[in-house]
């Protein structure tokens, strides 16, 4: 769910909180991506019998060549890892070109964490292998788009970063924030914290971002040097191209930090389903691209400079046919009037006009939720669980009503009005819920090796204290943890750590690893 580019006006007019929950609902069901790349298997080479004369002829010319190279590398370009004034500085080679330190991340919206465990994504798989791969990645919450992903660029919860739903009352700008209206979504008075591509702008980088949910700039004025704005139903061939183009830049010119949005698996998953034929469909699809961002960076010799990270912002749970529960019953018709303001579905944060009764209808909720705690919950930010992380910003509604897995809220007029058949926003811990992380480059390879160094047999058996586990002998799975993580490795791995912004996030979390 991601901005739309659509002609607005400046001053846009006030709506129904009901209409905006259906609008919202109905922007779910969108069509899924096309991508049209072959897949590029590379044939078997043919063995030649070769005589002893042309094989000690060609290896004295290989030796050579090597000998020549490495010098020839070594007074162009320095020693890899040698630093030439900063750490940012570190030039090294593909061969023909210098390359700076170099971070691709992609986000796959709503790829699932368990999704990878369907037999439908072998490069994605392959990678992970050659890399890292985490059991899951924990969203936070609310698990969906926006504050995700903009949890993801600040390493920030949604209490600290501002972001508390996709669509939201501000009481203190009395201005509401939509994910899909421009005037909102990118004024960047709403977006809190600093995002990663404005730290490493600010440590003199450059910076790419390919459609990731968030604004043009930030109230620092902040912005990417290049900025590709969302636009719906672009083929994941032209996102390959527009990061290779990139890549390709002269060395002064191309970004250290590329950031990339994709859509069409999220939007698969709304439509249809997370079981649905689409997903999978559209799932083979998206590791189809993984592969040839891999592929493409492998023919240019980046692997060893390039890191890429793939990562989702939530998961995804089947809506075909769920239970409601009618808010309508629980308040009342004159309940139902009293609300002046409805954010966050699927959950319900409710804000009631100031001359309701707000302590009479929060009982009637609560006793409600009591009577079935299978069904949802109810919470204030007095009484909102300290693990959400989601009390500590006035943008967060008083009262906030979280269904539970398998449920909606809705209202006897509304029904099931514009429900999609998958969905997200639940509780952040339920497995559906749960994001991916996959890595390759530099930093997984080293990271494994490390860990490898360290055993005291090759192969990584499951040992809790050391946070792996090996499922064979060179695949190897993270514990779980949490996605405001993510920023502070992004930075490490730039060499920035010293320019990071305060987060969230586990401090010296990555150094296991790094």
């Amino acid at each position: 769910m991601v901005p739309s580019t659509s002609n607005l006006s400046s001053k846009q007019p006030a709506h129904n909180p009901k209409d905006i929950e259906v609008e919202e609902r109905k922007r779910l069901l969108v069509d899924r991506d096309g991508y049209d790349s072959d897949d590029f298997d590379q044939p078997e080479n043919k063995e030649e019998r070769w005589s002893s004369r042309k094989i000690a002829i060609t290896a004295s010319a290989l030796i050579g060549l090597l000998i020549t190279g490495t010098f020839a590398r070594t007074v162009l370009f320095g020693t890899p890892g040698r630093t030439h004034g900063s750490e940012t500085a570190v030039l090294y080679s593909n061969g023909t070109e210098g390359f700076k330190r170099t971070v691709v991340i992609v986000s796959i919206d709503g790829l699932r964490a368990d999704y990878l465990d369907r037999g439908l994504t072998p490069h994605l798989l392959a990678l992970s292998k050659k890399g890292l791969r985490a059991k899951s990645m924990k969203p936070v919450f609310p698990t969906l788009t926006f504050p995700n992903h903009w949890a993801l660029m600040t390493g920030l919860h949604a209490e600290s970063h501002g972001i508390v739903a996709n669509n939201f009352w501000d009481p203190a700008s009395k201005e509401e924030f939509h994910y899909n209206r421009i005037s909102s979504a990118w004024n960047p008075a709403w977006w809190l914290g600093e995002p990663m591509w404005e730290t490493a702008e600010k440590a003199g980088l450059v910076t790419a971002n390919l459609m990731w949910p968030g604004p043009p700039k930030t109230l620092t004025e902040a912005s990417p040097t290049y900025f590709v704005p969302w636009k719906d139903k672009v083929p994941l061939g032209e996102k390959l191209d527009q990061i290779l183009h990139w890549i390709d830049l002269p060395l002064h010119t191309r970004p250290q930090l590329i950031m990339a949005y994709e859509p069409s698996l999220d939007q698969a998953g709304h439509a249809t389903g997370p079981y649905s034929k689409q997903v999978n469909e559209t799932l083979v699809i998206v590791d189809r691209f993984a592969k040839d961002l891999h592929d493409s960076l492998e023919a240019r010799n980046l692997t060893d400079i390039v890191d890429i990270v793939f990562v989702s912002d939530h998961g995804m749970t089947d809506t075909s046919h769920p239970e409601p529960v009618y808010i309508d019953d629980i308040l009342g018709a004159d309940g139902l009037k009293a609300i002046e303001h409805e954010d966050g579905w699927p959950s319900m944060g409710l804000r009631f006009h100031s001359n309701a009764n707000a302590s009479k209808l929060l009982h009637a909720l609560v006793e409600a939720s009591k009577a079935n705690p299978e069904k949802f919950e109810v919470y204030t930010r007095q009484t909102m669980p300290e693990r959400y992380h989601f009390s500590k910003h006035e943008r967060i509604a008083p009262i906030y009503v979280v269904p539970k897995i398998g449920y909606i809220l809705t209202t006897h007029a509304e029904g099931d009005v514009g429900m999609s058949k998958g969905n997200h926003g639940y509780d952040n811990d339920e497995v559906s819920m749960q994001a991916m992380f996959v890595a390759h480059g530099p930093f997984s390879v080293n990271a494994k090796a490390q860990y490898q160094r360290r055993s005291q047999d090759s192969r990584l058996v499951a040992r809790a204290k050391k946070g792996w586990h090996s499922t064979s002998h060179d695949t190897f799975i993270m514990q779980p943890f949490r996605n405001v993580e993510i920023y502070n490795l992004v930075i490490k791995l730039l060499g920035i750590s010293n320019k990071a912004a305060p987060t969230n996030g586990t401090i010296g979390f990555w150094e296991q690893y790094l």
